[in-house]
């Protein structure tokens, strides 16, 4: 369980395809904190330590990832150099400073454009229709890890919707969203109780 605020931006190390990708991951972390068979919040998917040390270049963790995992997480975030935001597993008693994420990657969707307003910046996303009736406005959304608040929503012809986030210097700064630009794909999680809310209305 996390919480969608992210303490550390790490950088994919290298990349190893062996059945199940093999990640190495640097990161600011001290990985002597860091247990074997911890969760780790990958820009949003939450994946198991595998490995961990330190070495000339600092602290870094390794990471499985699956077939499954590639294909539903956003195409590129794994290649070697790639920036990503990390947080660690919630523990009981730590602050829920943003809100309730299950590292679960429900979709991905597209940043369609990135305006200035002020020091902030607009950013809005493209989610497949799937997710359209689970966003709301001023409801919680998780964008590569990075829990925020739906500023507005507009549904589309083709069943899709397009919603609008305001990123302030802050989270730029802590996260990777200050690489915010049109075009590029982003992991989605909606908020678990909207998930939890839609699957009792289907059930009537």
């Amino acid at each position: 369980m996390f919480t969608g605020i992210i303490t550390d931006i790490g950088t994919v190390r290298s990349r190893e395809d062996r059945g199940d990708t093999r990640l190495v991951i640097a990161t600011a972390y001290d990985t002597g904190t860091i247990d074997l068979g911890a969760s780790i919040a990958c820009s949003g998917a939450c994946l198991t330590v595998v490995d961990k040390g330190r070495d000339a270049d600092g602290d870094w963790f390794a990471i499985d990832a699956s077939a499954e995992t590639l294909a539903r997480t956003a195409p590129g975030m794994w290649d070697a150099g790639r920036r990503l935001n990390l947080e660690r597993a919630l523990k009981v008693g730590d602050e829920l400073g943003g809100h309730i994420v299950t590292g679960h990657v429900d979709a991905v969707g597209s940043i369609v454009s990135v305006v200035p307003v002020g020091d902030s910046v607009k950013v809005t996303v493209a989610a497949p229709a799937s997710l359209a009736p689970h966003i709301a406005p001023k409801g919680s959304i998780t964008v590569d890890g990075v829990s925020l608040t739906v500023n507005d929503v507009s549904d589309q012809p083709d069943g899709s919707a397009h919603f609008t986030l305001n990123i302030i210097p802050h989270t730029q700064a802590m996260t990777t969203l200050d690489e915010a630009a049109a075009g590029r794909p982003v992991n989605l999680e909606i908020d678990i109780l909207a998930r939890y809310l839609a699957r009792m209305q289907a059930r009537g």
